[in-house]
């Protein structure tokens, strides 16, 4: 076990933190824009965002961030992802409500289909992720602690089904409340809350591999013991 201080220089956490920032954009402002069905043997049809087959990517990095570097480097790459989300959101909608050029007029409308999620769908993305990723990363750290660093995959599969049952909660209650069947937005929660947290449990041999070959590379360990795990810091 090491102790990182705020000044030393790590080779790949700069790499990580912008591959995390990608992710997110990428998943929060691609995948939100279609619907998708498929037939599984056995549960017959199941809907869900196509976001959610490369968010738990997310949550990946946020479990080596946490398992090599600490929470609170975790948490600096949060608040990056944080501004990245929201300058990304601001940006949309200035780009819709734009006014448009004869020439542009005629995919206006793919432009408000694709981009233009309303505030209450913005509000429920960027409060989502910043519960579940707080939450995701506590649960890691505490969990590091509690088994002296063993047992990685105990600590992958707890605070994944944490992080990612608070960001559904969430997103789908403050998005779609109101706006559609209760039954079909119960459905719609836990079936996307099964796909994203099943696709990070199924991850879990790349992540062991990641994660020790940072461990390696970086000679960096950390156990959050006197970590301050306070979200509104950017302390590391």
């Amino acid at each position: 076990m090491t102790i990182s201080s705020e000044t030393r220089q790590f080779r790949y956490y700069d790499f990580v933190m912008a591959a995390y920032v990608c992710i997110l954009l990428c998943s929060n402002l691609i995948g939100p824009a279609k619907e998708a069905s498929i037939h599984v043997p056995v549960l017959g049809t199941v809907t869900f965002l196509a976001g959610v087959l490369f968010f738990p990517i997310s949550y990946i990095f946020g479990d080596i961030l946490t398992e090599v570097y600490g929470y609170a480097r975790d948490r600096r790459v949060v608040w990056a992802g944080f501004g990245a989300l929201a300058f990304a959101s601001l940006m949309a909608a200035a780009v819709v409500h734009l006014p448009s050029s004869d020439a542009s007029r005629a995919t206006q409308a793919a432009v408000e289909t694709i981009f233009g999620n309303t505030p209450r769908i913005v509000l429920a993305s960027i409060m989502a992720f910043l519960c579940g990723t707080f939450v995701n990363s506590y649960v890691l750290a505490k969990m590091k602690i509690w088994t002296r660093g063993r047992w990685l995959w105990t600590r992958i599969f707890g605070s994944t089904l944490c992080g990612e049952l608070v960001d559904s909660v969430i997103f789908y209650f403050v998005a779609f409340y109101g706006r559609m069947p209760s039954p079909h937005l119960v459905e719609l929660l836990f079936t996307n809350y099964g796909l994203k947290s099943g696709w990070e449990i199924v991850a879990t041999p790349l992540t062991y591999r990641v994660v020790a070959f940072l461990k390696r590379a970086e000679n960096e360990d950390y156990y959050d013991i006197a970590t301050n795990f306070t979200p509104f810091s950017l302390k590391a």
